[in-house]
């Protein structure tokens, strides 16, 4: 069984006891979370499609840390101009682990 779920704007495939990272989440690690966004949800071949979401159906996850990314390095330059930029940039994450998904 897996689902598709919206989070902060972006979507994920999500399974049981699946860890993913997402845009870091104003919550403290060890809480319990759920999003109710499910765009589409796989029970063993049977595939309910939501319009635009489907009904009753949420996942529940757990937040096990708060972390940053790797350092992204945006370099820009223009021949014979003498311009030159470098910026660094960090993104902030949170690991969240899918507990259950449940569909009512």
């Amino acid at each position: 069984m897996y689902a598709i779920v919206e989070i902060a704007g972006q979507q994920f495939k999500v399974e049981k006891d699946k860890k993913i990272f997402i845009h870091r989440m104003e919550a403290e690690e060890g809480s319990s979370v759920d999003f109710e966004k499910v765009l589409l949800l796989d029970n063993d071949g049977e595939i309910k499609v939501g319009n635009p979401v489907i009904e009753g159906a949420k996942i529940s996850a757990t937040v096990l840390s708060h972390s940053r990314g790797d350092k992204v390095i945006v370099f820009k330059k223009k021949k014979r101009k003498g311009y030159q930029v470098r910026n660094g940039h960090r993104q902030d994450f949170t690991q969240i682990k899918i507990e259950d998904i449940v569909i009512q």
